[in-house]
């Protein structure tokens, strides 16, 4: 797009779509972003905002945007960067309207910056507790904000949804969302809809029961609630779900199971999409609590409406139709990844449809008017099924697969880390392709015959000994050499792979693509990458320092094309998984926006090694081995699988804790570090478990150190 035609296009649609009242100000400090549906739905005629999560209401995260493009991308460099005052994981799509850029950080916290300059005009801490670091399953990230008349929209990360003055931030409304006696969470970002603010949440893992709300975006007050899964008391909820509850979906459950006491699931955390062309929301639902079947509801029932999409009226939450992509799911597998948009033609016809590459490892094109699946196709290499009927639109699960029914240790891919995570994918209408950020990492599943429901605990109902991790380094090399990540292009209509990128690992960043021919992508590493959308050439990149888990986005101020991204590794992989581990203090994530010419630069970071650990004291075998029990059981999940961290959060054989027992129990029995998440395990830990884990972590320590003295530790991907 000339420079010229651009300015005339967006001083034109300034003037057309400017429905509320006029900006206090023209300085970006001052200015009121006047942001309502006509603006929104008509985002396409504004390519220089980014003004809601997907970009537009399609959510396909396509910038028309071509100033920046595969023949300029050699001049492209960094034009500003703003430093944030965390490690932990950055997943925010960051919103620009107005000369103003609205973004999220780890820990629930919000920032509004000049979109040219990077100037900081204001910030907002909602003080989430520490504890709630603990109950997160994947981090204490935040996916970014909404905007609407004036207001920022913020679901923290304890449940609640905040309504902020976009002027000052200064908070308008508060409302708690969740049943704060529950391990609720929030992660995703909020959209608003007819002037609804729309949530969901998280939670599934400890035992909760998921829904979506909608809330009056002038006065926080709540309009409507759809539950994804039945009431446990066999009552009605005076919800919008009821009458679906009670015409077919809560006999998809049966009368007994686990879901009555921990919830069953079904958390909608992340995928919430409006359909401007058919009036409807669709919402991505989540997996079942607790995760195998027969604990759950039996060996039969779908379990509805886990892994589903499912359309709901806008302004009243009532049911419109629904497709459950895997029935009586038990392998984590969410239909909560992106959910796309497109009109395209199949067969000659010109389709209204959606587009999902789901955890599961199938790219589903569905039709957005009825709900029936067009197609459901593999995109990695998958054991968990045999494909689809075409006729009932079901997967035909493989029997070594039903794992709560034979009662086997299934190693499965895809597996719950997802062939496709949260990460965003982009959709370019110039190519054609859906490009997915795709990862192949394996994960165990067993029936937990000893399965008791503890409150405030992971509640998985999954005993697989794969998932205990690798006890050495040769065992750790081995997973590694299994996992993979690529960038895949996609073609929707012809099912096929148009070209795929493969990467050394996985948990790579979303993507976006561009108009200029260009498709952008993040690394855990920290680079940065652009490559051309038509062939998947690599054109150009840049070192960020930290991990690029985020989605990117394009943007215009002051006549100048910009690309923005959130660094900062974290979230499920960066958390809990052992292929990356790192050596290394990490920096604080970043928000990085680049220009044409730009000639900013990050400063200067040596990072520090962090050396092993080891206690000067000697442990008895058999206490070590009762400690690795122990703390697969109670740590694995955030310090990483026996004891093989990429130290987001802290790696514990690096840790100068556990030189002290004292420490040590200071800290995992009496919640010293519980202001930073670190929660107190009094309540189920004794002091001799955590002499147990002590001597566990020690013994690796031991370990890690004599790799290190023979150079073998292993360091950053790069």
């Amino acid at each position: 797009m000339k420079k010229a035609a651009r300015v005339a296009l967006v001083a034109l649609t300034a003037a057309l779509m400017a429905t509320g009242a006029a900006p206090e100000s023209s300085s970006p400090a001052t200015q009121r972003a006047v942001i309502d549906g006509p603006r929104i739905e008509n985002a396409d005629h504004e390519p220089g905002s980014w003004l809601t999560h997907g970009g537009t209401y399609r959510e396909d995260r396509f910038s028309p945007l071509d100033e920046i493009s595969d023949k300029t991308i050699g001049r492209l460099g960094l034009a500003w960067f703003y430093d944030l005052d965390t490690d932990r994981g950055q997943e925010a799509t960051p919103l620009v309207a107005d000369g103003v850029m609205y973004t999220t950080s780890a820990w629930s916290k919000v920032f509004a910056l000049d979109a040219a300059t990077g100037k900081l005009l204001w910030s907002y801490d909602p003080e989430v507790k520490g504890r709630k670091g603990y109950e997160a399953c994947c981090d204490v990230v935040n996916r970014g904000i909404a905007l609407w008349d004036g207001k920022v929209y913020l679901g923290a990360l304890d449940g609640r949804l905040i309504a902020l003055d976009a002027v000052t931030g200064k908070p308008i409304w508060s409302v708690q969302t969740t049943d704060t006696s529950q391990q609720y969470t929030i992660t995703g970002a909020p959209r608003v809809v007819h002037g609804k603010v729309l949530i969901g949440n998280g939670g599934s893992e400890l035992g909760v029961r998921g829904f979506v709300s909608a809330y009056d975006a002038e006065t926080g007050a709540l309009v409507w609630r759809f539950y994804t899964a039945p009431n446990p008391k066999g009552q009605p909820d005076h919800a919008a779900s009821d009458e679906v509850f009670a015409k077919f979906a809560g006999a998809s459950w049966g009368k007994d199971g686990a879901w009555k006491e921990v919830g069953g699931g079904g958390t909608v955390w992340d995928a919430i999409v409006y359909d401007q062309a058919l009036d409807q929301i669709l919402i991505g639902v989540g997996s079942g609590s607790p995760w195998s079947r027969r604990l759950r509801s039996g060996d039969d029932g779908d379990n509805l409406f886990l892994s589903s999409i499912v359309a709901l009226d806008p302004d009243t939450g009532a049911y419109k139709w629904h497709y459950q992509e895997v029935p009586g799911e038990e392998w984590d597998f969410d239909a909560t990844q992106s959910i796309v948009l497109a009109d395209v033609k199949i067969d000659g016809t010109l389709r209204k449809v959606l587009f999902q590459a789901a955890k599961d490892g199938f790219f589903y094109v569905i039709d957005r008017e009825t709900g029936k699946p067009i197609s459901a196709t593999k995109f990695v290499p998958e054991n968990w099924s045999d494909g689809y009927d075409t006729k009932t639109w079901r997967p035909k699960v493989r029997p070594e697969a039903r794992y709560s029914e034979n009662g086997n240790d299934f190693l499965a891919l895809a597996s719950a880390y997802g062939a496709h995570n949260w990460n965003p994918m982009t959709y370019s209408p110039k190519t054609g392709l859906v490009y997915i950020p795709v990862q192949l990492i394996p994960f165990g599943y067993a029936d937990d015959k000893a399965f008791k429901y503890v409150a405030d605990r992971w509640n998985l109902g999954d005993a697989s000994a794969h998932n205990i991790g690798p006890r050495n380094a040769a065992g750790q090399a081995a997973l590694k050499a299994m996992a993979k990540g690529r960038l895949l292009a996609w073609d929707p209509v012809k099912r096929e792979t148009r070209f795929a990128i493969e990467h050394p690992g996985p948990g790579y960043g979303g993507v976006f693509a561009t108009a200029g021919n260009l498709v952008f992508q993040g690394a855990p590493d920290g680079r940065f990458t652009a490559y051309r959308a038509d062939n998947g050439k690599k054109l150009w990149d840049f070192d960020g320092q930290s991990g690029i888990i985020a989605g990117p986005i394009a943007f215009e101020a002051g006549g100048q094309q910009f690309v923005a991204v959130m660094a900062g590794l974290g979230g499920s992989f960066g958390v809990s998984s052992t292929l990356a581990p790192d050596p290394h203090k990490r920096p604080n994530g970043r928000v990085l926006v680049f220009r044409l010419g730009g000639s900013a630069s990050l400063p200067a970071y040596t990072p520090s090694v962090m050396p092993a650990q080891v206690p000067d004291e000697t442990f008895q075998p058999a206490l070590q081995a009762k400690g690795e029990e122990i703390y697969a059981g109670n740590c694995g999940l955030c310090h990483g699988p026996s004891t093989y961290s990429n130290g987001v959060i802290p790696d514990l054989r690096r840790s100068a804790t556990i030189l002290s027992q004292d420490a040590f129990n200071a800290i995992v029995l009496e919640g010293a570090l519980e202001p930073r998440g670190m929660i107190g395990f009094s309540k189920w830990l004794s002091q001799g478990d955590t002499a147990a884990i002590r001597a566990y972590i020690a013994g690796q320590a031991k370990a890690l150190r004599a790799q290190e003295m023979a150079g073998t530790a292993g360091g950053k991907m790069r």
